[in-house]
Formats: structure tokens, sequence, C-alpha cells
């Protein structure tokens, strides 16, 4: 990104909408909208031609959908990519979905005029800048390889684990692909029950646990209440949006205690729950994602004796979350996103820690 304001390409078929946020970009100085467009194919082509340092994307556009220009611009000319939404059904949630399995990095609700416009403003204005920051790649998949790093200065593997009983994973900015291809990477024996926390915004994680089903070919459910977790069976537990999920007494437990680290639910609270119920039996993964939540509570599965692996920062959308695993001593393993799931199928199969090369 270039020096001076931060370039916005605004994308919204509503001209009226479409106005509305070019104003309130305009409003502040370190952003300038330097193109709009109203429909997915002429996004494209703005994006190609005025080169922005980060588009806000409607899903709902005429021509070509946000989705396909998403995939486009992703593919051809990689751009930081801010979802806005009125994730108002379940075909446009699956969209928003699939737009961030293609490489679109976060999603934000259209204002809905229950909440004050100022703070919604506010909120917008700072995704943009934050969204601008993160550096994309044309084709993830195509950037993923490379040997498993041990952190330096961690303590070493113990040289035997138990049985592995559990697996839990967290994910936030960049999580929903990440999700689908270290899940769908599993094979069918793999018999663990999955619980998972994803950080993302309340409107959207509705619908989430049916796209990643999907994506995966394995059962997805939201976490209920006291739902014991020997009936888990090898299905994949989703965290509600905005409660914590934790284990508690061999039940899953839903709670809506304060916020760690500004989320709910944190994955902080699932891992350490995790180490304390389960122990070395725990085999724990913390994806791409901003900020710190999950790193202590790897590092405490961790020192229970349970496996414990970190998404490298080359194939990660944003390097925070795992490499704050890493700074701690966390992380046993880090690995590339396409390294995960079949890590997590060998050491559940045979009980060795790391790949045999």
């Amino acid at each position: 990104m270039t020096a001076g304001p931060i370039r916005v390409l605004v994308v919204e078929d509503s001209a009226t909408v479409r106005a509305y946020l070019v104003q309130v970009l305009s409003a502040d100085p370190q952003l300038r909208v330097v193109a709009e467009a109203g429909d997915g194919r002429t996004a494209i082509e703005l994006c190609a031609r005025e080169r922005p340092d980060v588009v806000t994307m409607d899903m709902m556009l005429p021509v070509m959908t946000g989705l396909a220009a998403t995939e486009q611009i992703m593919a051809h000319h990689p751009t930081p990519i801010l979802i806005v939404s009125a994730s108002t059904n379940r075909g446009e949630l699956f969209r928003t979905y699939q737009a961030l399995a293609a490489g679109a990095v976060d999603v934000l609700e259209k204002p809905t005029g229950l909440d004050s416009d100022d703070a919604w403003e506010k909120h917008f204005r700072a995704a943009v800048k934050m969204v601008s920051r993160i550096r994309v790649i044309t084709h993830l998949r195509g950037r993923l390889g490379g040997a498993p790093q041990q952190p330096a200065g961690a303590p070493g593997p113990s040289p035997a684990a138990d049985t592995p009983a559990l697996a839990v994973i967290g994910a936030s900015t960049g999580g929903p692909g990440a999700l689908a291809e270290v899940l769908s990477a599993l094979p069918a024996e793999f018999r663990l029950p999955i619980l998972f926390v994803l950080h993302i915004a309340a409107p959207f994680g509705t619908a989430f646990a049916e796209w990643l089903e999907r994506q995966i070919d394995r059962p997805v459910l939201l976490a209920e209440d006291r739902m014991p977790l020997e009936s888990v069976g090898a299905r994949v537990i989703m965290a509600p949006p905005d409660r914590h999920l934790v284990l508690e007494r061999g039940r899953l437990r839903l709670t809506g205690d304060a916020e760690r680290h500004s989320c709910r639910p944190s994955v902080d609270l699932l891992f350490e729950s995790a180490a304390s119920e389960m122990g070395s039996r725990t085999v724990a993964v913390l994806l791409t994602g901003m900020g710190r939540d999950g790193a202590a509570g790897m590092l405490a599965i961790r020192r229970a004796g349970g496996m414990t692996i970190a998404q490298d920062a080359a194939t990660s959308v944003v390097y925070g979350m795992p490499r704050e695993a890493v700074v701690l001593g966390g992380a046993e393993l880090v690995l590339p996103l396409a390294e995960i799931g079949p890590a997590l199928t060998h050491f559940v199969a045979s009980g060795r820690r790391f790949l045999t090369r």
C-alpha cells in the first residue's frame, strides 16, 4: 500500500446505499474513495484499473454476483476485500461464506437502523482500515507447502501421549476457508469429536454450521448446553455466536460470561477447559486470525501433554493468533494449512507426534 490515504473501491448495487457508504468513508481524511461500482463485472474492471488498497463488496449484485467478483479479483488482482452484506437470507449467508473461503478478509453487516448510525459508521471506517492492512495472496492453496517447524526455545515434545479423545480448533480472520480445508482433509476413519470456535459476527454465524457441513461431508452442529461429550461422536460442533463453549464435567456448556480478548465465544476458554477436562488426550489447532485469543489456551493444552498445531505465517490470512501461540511456546508444530489435516490424521491414527519425512 502506498503512502497517503487508503484508496477504496466501493461496490454496491443500490445507488442510495452506495452514496451513503462513499459519504461515510469520505468523512475520514485517511480514506479516499477512488471508484464506485454497481455490479460485479464493473467491480473487476475498476479493481484492475485503479488498483485500490481495499474493496468493500456487496454480495447481491447484478451482471455478476459479489461472490463471482470476489473470486475473479482474488485470482487476477488480489486485493483485500471487506464484505458489506445485509445477511438477510440463507442463500446470501452461504455466498458470504464462499466469498470468505475464496479470499475475502472479513464481513460487516449493513446498517439496520436499529443502532446508532454514528456507531456503525465508526465501525465501518475502522474495518476498512484494518482490512486494508492485510496481506492477501493470489492462490491461497498455491502458496502451501514447506516443512513443519518447531518453535525456537519451546519445550520439546513428550515421547508418548495418551490416546487422543478430542480435537479442538480456533480460528478468526480467514477462518472459514481454513476450517473447511483442514476438516475436509480428515478421512472417514477420523472419529474424534471436534469442537471449534470461529470469530464471526452473530448475523453471519447462524447458518455457518450448515455451510461447513456441505464443504466437508461430515456432520456439523451448533453446540447445545449440557450435551454430553460422549454423545458427540465423530461430529463437528461449533460454538454458537456470542456464547462461550467450554467443557465441564464431561458436558458441553454454553455461557454468556464476559468476553475474553474482546471475543465471545473465546478460543482460550474452550482450549483451557479442554486442557483441564481432557489433558493429554486433547489435540488442538490454532488457525489464522487477528489478536491473541487461543494462545494461552494452547499453551495450557501443551503443558497438559496434549498435541498442539499452529498454522504458519505463509498460509495465514492474518498471522496473529498462531504467532502468539508460537511466541508463548504453546505450539508444538507450526504447519502450512495443507499439512494440518494430514498431521491430525497421522497423530490420531499412530500416536506419533511428528510426521515421518
